[in-house]
């Protein structure tokens, strides 16, 4: 069992500056003793257990795609369809004030 009193509750609701009735000090008390016998009993469980540290439970592997060149769109083609277009670019109106 762990170590967590209604005293060491009291101190460090004290330290947070945060108002806590009698009640809730005897709750938070049962609440955080069950947490760190929690955290003890998986500490000990892999402690024991010789379990190796992991950065992520499953192997990761690259999920990217091979970089295939492919047919698409000539210059002409993309803009055909723009409404303004000159020197094989998109023509759009300035947003910066800039000419």
């Amino acid at each position: 069992m762990s170590e967590i009193t209604p005293d060491l509750v009291r101190h460090l609701a004290g330290l947070s500056r945060i108002l806590v009735t009698d009640q809730e000090v005897e709750q938070f008390a049962e609440q955080l003793s069950l947490i760190a016998d929690s955290v003890a009993t998986v500490s000990a469980a892999i402690e024991g257990g010789h379990v190796p540290a992991t950065s992520h439970p499953i192997p990761m592997a690259n999920v990217f795609r091979e970089d295939i060149v492919e047919p698409s769109l000539t210059q002409e083609q993309a803009l055909s369809g723009a409404p303004d277009s000159g020197d094989g670019r998109f023509r759009v109106a300035a947003i910066l004030d800039e000419e």
